[in-house]
């Protein structure tokens, strides 16, 4: 059976600028009513998980802190907003501890100042957000390009990154996302790395929107993935699946919704291999029609009545009236 969506990432502001075309001032503009409604949203279509890509972007801050000014969004506190939003709707985030530098930087993990700022802002981020019911782990931003294996310097920052986390949360989940699955190398020395990496859960982008892979392919990595968490199953293994396409040219044009045939393809592909579904992602891809809340591409809406409708014929036990 076809696995359903049970998380996404999310974020108050894309990233690459030329991406977030079709919502990134929308959702500079949204209320915390609004911030509210699409956690709604999320959750009515029965997902579990939120991903916040990161706290921070372009040297400013989404919450109250002397790390950075804030940034120039309506909402001032919109993590509050969504972890009290998620609290209330029964959804899980993981909160991305990042950007404390130049996102798009080769060396992030490694520069001393953002190293010393990310270190700090965990500690910041548990003081405030820590008490939140639905505050159910981390995520590491900073993401890998498995290159057959993983570099030394991701592991180190991964593993700093949750040493500190656990003197925090030490029953908190932590969550990475590496590109590069179609080249990654699952043999012995690469499960000996999975052991030395302190993480509960590697969602593998499927790369099908980044026009790496073809959806035909994507099985057979999944496949040998999963021969590989089955020797390290305190490691689970995830899907991150990309449900967009561009408009243009590839990382330089804006992301808009793939056509949902395509989407089905892709979540057959990987179900018989990963644990859990997540995408890349619900904000600017999904959005439920006829909602002040709406944020996206106008084919956005088409793609939330397709799932919707695919849901209620597939597993209509997921839906929920919130």
């Amino acid at each position: 059976m076809i696995k359903p969506i049970l998380g996404s990432w999310f974020e108050f502001q894309h990233h690459n600028k030329p991406e977030g075309k079709y919502w990134n001032l929308t959702c500079a503009n949204f209320t915390s009513q609004e911030w509210d409604d699409k956690v709604k949203e999320v959750a009515e279509l029965g997902m579990e998980y939120l991903v916040l890509m990161h706290v921070a972007l372009d040297f400013k801050a989404y919450y109250k802190t002397d790390i950075f000014p804030h940034a120039d969004i309506a909402c001032f506190d919109p993590v509050e907003v969504v972890f009290t939003a998620a609290d209330k709707y029964g959804l899980k985030i993981f909160i991305g501890n990042d950007f404390f530098g130049q996102w798009d930087s080769p060396h992030i993990i490694q520069d001393p100042d953002s190293r010393r700022l990310r270190l700090r802002a965990i500690g910041e981020l548990y003081s405030k957000y820590g008490h939140h019911p639905s505050f159910y782990g981390w995520y590491w931003p900073n993401e890998a390009y498995i290159n057959r294996y993983y570099s030394e310097d991701f592991i180190n920052y991964v593993n700093e990154c949750s040493r500190e986390a656990r003197r925090f949360t030490p029953y908190g989940k932590i969550l990475i996302a590496p590109y590069g699955t179609r080249v990654a190398v699952p043999d012995d020395k690469y499960v000996k790395q999975l052991e030395a990496m302190d993480v509960d859960i590697i969602a593998y982008q499927d790369e099908i929107g980044v026009q790496k892979t073809k959806v035909t392919e994507s099985a057979a990595f999944y496949e040998k993935l999963r021969e590989a968490h089955d020797r390290v199953p305190q490691v689970k293994l995830w899907a991150d699946v990309e449900i967009f396409e561009f408009e243009g040219q590839v990382y330089r044009s804006a992301l808009i919704p793939a056509d949902f045939e395509r989407i089905l393809k892709q979540f057959e592909a990987v179900s018989p291999y990963v644990d859990k579904i997540l995408v890349y992602q619900y904000q600017g891809m999904m959005s439920k029609p006829g909602q002040k809340a709406y944020a996206g591409h106008t084919e956005a809406g088409n793609l939330y009545t397709n799932y919707y409708n695919w849901l209620k014929e597939n597993h209509p036990e997921m839906l929920k009236k919130l």
